[in-house]
């Protein structure tokens, strides 16, 4: 019964750095795999980076190398660090947890919009 706020999203420039923030209302260490989701207009829902409770990452090939994810389990915290930042990286951003059982349910933020524009 965790609820997760995606916060830090805004407009920058091509370029630019931002930091998302996933904040759980509940201990996130119940969660095996945390990722980063995102949607642009008139695309499907894509995954970006996924994180293991004890820290292993996976990426999205569009994002390696400019965009990180950890995770703060004392601090019930998601975050996702974006550098480099491109025109296609805008879309509504999305925290999720899995609990790691196909009868245990996932939860899902409701987003935040990053808008990169010059």
């Amino acid at each position: 019964q965790v609820q997760l706020v995606e916060s830090g999203g805004e407009m920058v420039q091509p370029g630019g750095s931002l930091r998302l923030s996933c904040a759980a209302s509940g201990s996130i260490a119940r969660f095996n795999v945390m990722g980063w989701y995102r949607q642009a207009p008139g695309k499907q829902r894509e995954l970006v980076a996924l994180i293991t409770r004890v820290g292993a990452t996976n990426y999205a090939d569009s994002v390696k190398g400019r965009f990180t994810i950890s995770r703060d389990n004392a601090k019930n915290t998601l975050y996702l660090q974006m550098n480099s930042l491109k025109f296609e990286d805008t879309a509504v951003y999305y925290c999720n947890g899995d609990q790691g059982g196909p009868s245990l349910p996932k939860f899902w933020g409701q987003g935040t919009q990053v808008t990169v524009s010059s």
